[in-house]
């Protein structure tokens, strides 16, 4: 009989700042040793769930509570925060806020410290648990010069060593690069194994997530719980576009196949799906695709020869890049973190200045050209919006550049209110910036650069942090000013936006271009992926396994009718 360890009776939780609760009449059980994920558009009360479950909800976020929540057998009303955080270790999205040590040792010894646990013991058991996440040899490295990765271990360090029963991941994979976020879930994997945690994850990214084996994944909309599945179950059940959440690409393209889903095409990971049931009708919808027509190239708008850049003799940070980018593209910048691509990006835009090789705006070189110069020309959009924002209401923060440039008024409320349109941001012209969402402000960013009228658009991780409804809604406004003759760099992690939206994609690995091809020739060449840190698409090892001859094409037409449907049904 299976032990139940966290039981949520009729639970419902109203935060006290706010009017209506965020969680309501929660019936939700989950037993020792599963592995569930949870799952939900933004504001579906997914992180409430998981603050409950971890005693943030009621010690740190007040709020008034109907029902009751057990863990490990304690009320977390009555049992304590300290408590609770010996039944269950969490894992929190930024694991720079999660640091306490100097060093990676000390950070992993600091609740051992805590509870006064002799030296040599505390030692041994700081070793052990270094060893197994792969860190034994950085105990003494700071864990702010780490990687994303490897912060990430020694966050989950921290809450091995006290032996709890369950661990909690809030978002693991939203600062991870592709490939070191499969990293992180084979790990997640093996530790639920081997050592038979209960282990509930968070996350947008359900694809990444069911990589691995997951027991059941709990989808919450508006506060509830609105399906409780296995993911085979799930993916038959064909609800989660309806709430604004991705499914994964291979059962979209079933879907276009005209496959019916049901629970025993065991769909619900990409290992388990029953190739023989899908193999015909997947070559079949193949071969009756139409290659797309190739649109003539127009002149290159951005040029970049030669260039090296290093912040000091060390290191290198760009190492003899070349590439050009061509009028009224669309072109993501691909790589693992730190290879250089925010720097590049910078570079561009005239923040650091190269140390070798040139830049050339159509035919016009801009050494020299002062980052002024260079903004009336090239835009650049940070990924947080609230590092970009200056003034407090919306109309003076869009404004701001024209005035500061001298702009007479009239003029300036032209070209803002112009923006405004343009972004969806008019009906809003008049409000503070506080009483926006995360995806209103970076539309706010986005008018502020627009304003000035550049031709070129650079944006780093437009979708971090982003549910699909909201990423949809952002990728199809960035694309909508594609249409109108910006041309738009994007810098990011995500492999769908880059097969989606983004025909061109250059790839930088250790500093270097590796790869400057179509999308999908870069997420079907595994040797550029292996590289770069990035993951082959889905789709790509669906037509691979089924036998379907140039896979690569089979992604193409995908991506092809895939952009069909949106049109027909935008």
């Amino acid at each position: 009989m299976k032990e139940p360890i966290i039981e949520f009776k009729d639970f419902t939780f109203q935060y006290f700042s706010q009017a209506e609760p965020t969680l309501h009449h929660i019936d939700l059980t989950i037993y020792k040793g599963e592995k569930v994920l949870i799952v939900g558009p933004s504001g579906s009360g997914k992180s409430t769930l998981g603050h409950c479950i971890n005693g943030l909800i009621p010690f740190s976020y007040r709020g008034e509570i109907t029902g009751s929540v057990t863990v490990g057998g304690l009320d977390t009303k009555e049992a304590g925060i300290f408590a609770l955080s010996r039944k269950v270790g969490t894992v929190l999205q930024d694991s720079d806020g999660q640091f306490v040590g100097l060093s990676v040792g000390e950070d992993i010894a600091f609740s051992l410290e805590n509870d006064c646990v002799p030296q040599a013991e505390m030692k041994k058991t700081v070793r052990e648990v270094a060893d197994l996440m792969d860190m034994g040899q950085l105990l003494k490295s700071s864990p702010y010069e780490l990687s994303g990765g490897q912060k990430q271990r020694v966050a989950f360090a921290g809450v091995m060593v006290n032996q709890v029963e369950t661990l909690l991941f809030d978002e693991p994979l939203a600062n991870l690069d592709p490939a070191t976020g499969k990293v992180a879930i084979d790990l997640i994997d093996r530790i639920a194994r081997e050592y038979h945690k209960t282990v509930v994850i968070i996350e947008h990214r359900l694809e990444d997530v069911l990589y691995r084996r997951v027991d059941r994944v709990i989808v919450m909309s508006d506060g509830r719980v609105a399906a409780d599945m296995t993911p085979d179950e799930l993916m038959a059940a064909g609800i989660l576009p309806r709430l604004g959440i991705r499914e994964p690409l291979y059962v979209t393209a079933l879907k276009y196949a005209g496959i019916p889903i049901t629970p025993e095409l065991h769909a619900g990971r990409l290992e388990t799906l029953e190739l023989d049931a899908v193999r015909e009708p997947l070559l079949r919808w193949h071969q009756s695709r139409q290659p797309r027509k190739s649109a003539p190239e127009k002149p290159p708008i951005l040029t970049v020869k030669d260039l090296n850049f290093q912040y000091d003799r060390k290191r290198k940070i760009l190492k003899d890049v070349s590439f050009a980018i061509r009028e009224g593209e669309m072109v993501s910048i691909v790589g693992t973190n730190g290879a250089g691509k925010s720097t590049l990006a910078k570079v561009i835009c005239g923040f650091v200045k190269e140390s070798s090789g040139d830049i050339f705006f159509r035919e016009e070189s801009l050494r020299g050209s002062t980052i002024k110069e260079r903004s009336l020309r090239i835009g650049y959009v940070m990924q947080n919006p609230n590092q970009m924002i200056c003034k407090s209401m919306i109309y003076d923060e869009v404004a701001m550049g024209l005035r500061n440039r001298g702009v007479d008024e009239d003029t300036v409320r032209e070209k803002v209110e112009k923006a405004l349109k343009i972004c969806g941001l008019a009906p809003f012209k008049k409000w503070p910036v506080s009483a926006l969402s995360f995806g209103q402000k970076k539309r706010v960013t986005i008018a502020s650069i627009l304003v000035m009228e550049p031709q070129i658009l650079i944006l780093d991780e437009p979708t971090a942090g982003q549910d699909y409804l909201h990423y949809t809604e952002i990728m199809e406004f960035l694309k909508s000013l594609n249409d109108q003759g910006v041309t738009i760099l994007m810098i990011t992690h995500d492999m769908h936006l880059m097969l989606e939206y983004t025909p061109h994609a250059i790839v930088i690995s250790d500093g270097r271009k590796i790869g400057d091809s179509t999308a999908v020739d870069i997420l079907t060449n595994p040797e550029i992926a292996a590289r770069a840190s990035l993951k082959l698409t889905s789709l790509y090892e669906l037509a691979s396994m089924a036998g379907i001859p140039e896979p690569g094409t089979f992604v193409q037409n995908f991506i092809d009718y895939e952009r069909e449907v949106v049109r027909r049904e935008g």
